[in-house]
């Protein structure tokens, strides 16, 4: 149980300082350190994240950090579609489920090490692209178990016009709300199928998150954030093959 708390506090940590990533390593921890299935794994981790998200987002909040308009034209197509992805998922395999969750482990490490935000050049809004991104992210969202923050927050500063000071608390937000909405559906589904959750290791995880989450907001002004992007999508590729090796292959 000590090497879940310390992998909750990794992705309070990862999750409060670049806004994105740290859902990638919940289903792992839970999948390896906790030995839950697949399905209660990704279905856990959407319990786990909204939690986490929602507290690393308090700070951003209070400091009016976060684009209101922004969250309800990306989050409400975006629940809609991590809704439709929980349900699309009952229709295929944990491994495959699997599968493409290494998928976005390794697109989401190019992204991570590609990623400067100062060369985020902020475009124009474009509706229409924003309420498609959403609803796409919100379907990977429900599929995989992960927040996509990896994938909002580009869609927000080049498809949604929005400020790169602006995006990381607003991409919480966006993350609290669609995992929220992923967890309801996928309790619904596997308590149908006479599953059962662990709700002592989900509170252990969300308050390690919790934890790691406030450490992060002020870790953040001291390390360089570039840096740490690289050594977490290195990280996600040697996640990304384990996770082959040991569950798909």
């Amino acid at each position: 149980m000590i090497q879940a708390v310390l992998g909750a506090l990794v992705i309070g940590l990862v999750l409060s300082m670049l806004g994105s990533g740290g859902s990638i390593l919940t289903v792992p921890v839970l999948l390896y350190l906790v030995g839950m299935q697949p399905e209660l794994a990704i279905a856990s981790s959407l319990c786990i994240v909204a939690a986490i998200s929602a507290v690393s987002s308090i700070g951003l909040i209070k400091q009016k950090m976060v684009s209101w308009p922004h969250v309800f034209l990306f989050g409400f197509p975006g629940m809609a579609g991590t809704y439709l992805g929980a349900w699309i998922s009952t229709f295929f395999t944990s491994q495959i489920q699997l599968s493409v969750f290494v998928g976005l482990m390794l697109v989401g490490a190019v992204m991570m090490w590609r990623k400067q935000s100062a060369q985020f050049t902020q475009g124009k809004l474009k509706l229409a692209n924003v309420l498609v991104q959403g609803l796409l992210v919100g379907i990977v969202t429900g599929f995989v178990g992960v927040g996509g923050g990896f994938l909002i927050i580009p869609a927000l500063v080049l498809r949604g016009g929005i400020e790169m000071s602006l995006a990381v608390g607003t991409s919480l937000m966006i993350i609290t709300m669609n995992s929220s909405m992923g967890f309801i559906k996928y309790y619904s589904l596997l308590t149908d199928q006479g599953l059962q959750f662990d709700w002592p290791v989900i509170a252990i995880m969300i308050a390690g998150g919790f934890v790691g989450s406030l450490a992060g907001q002020k870790l953040t002004q001291y390390l360089p954030k570039a840096t740490l992007q690289k050594v977490f999508a290195v990280f996600l590729v040697v996640m990304a093959l384990f996770i082959t090796t040991q569950s798909i292959i």
